[in-house]
């Protein structure tokens, strides 16, 4: 795995830690400042610009929204732009398949762009260690 791919991953861990805690000024330092971004979460429409999507984690954050965990992720480098597809597991047994697009920004990767949608067939993760 490069080191870019790491990077990538621990940003990422960091966006599934800031929303499991609640912890809204974490998700908004983890979002673009510079650079355009959207988000589609589960059954909503597309969101388009900071202040929109701002807007709806705080509204997520400061709801009853089930305790969300990561996994099966891997991520994908393209230069100055990365992107992470996972698993979103919900308690209870339900999934999601999310898409995080990540930019460069001042040194470090930045969300720009969440996809969220209903996954009907979960795949087991494979055991630590193990080739996905």
């Amino acid at each position: 795995m490069s080191p870019d791919e790491i990077e990538i991953l621990d940003a990422n861990t960091a966006f599934y830690a800031a929303f499991a805690g609640r912890d809204f000024s974490a998700l908004d330092a983890l979002w673009a400042r510079g650079a355009p971004v959207a988000c589609v979460h589960p059954g909503w429409n597309a969101l388009r610009g900071r202040e929109d999507v701002m807007a709806s984690w705080r509204a997520i954050l400061s709801g009853d929204a089930p305790a969300v965990r990561c996994a099966a992720a891997t991520a994908h480098v393209a230069g100055s732009a990365a992107f992470v597809v996972c698993q979103e597991r919900i308690p209870g047994g339900q999934a999601l398949v999310a898409t995080n697009v990540f930019v460069r920004e001042g040194g470090a990767w930045r969300l720009c762009h969440h996809h969220a949608g209903p996954l009907y067939q979960v795949a087991e993760e494979p055991a630590p260690g193990a080739k996905a």
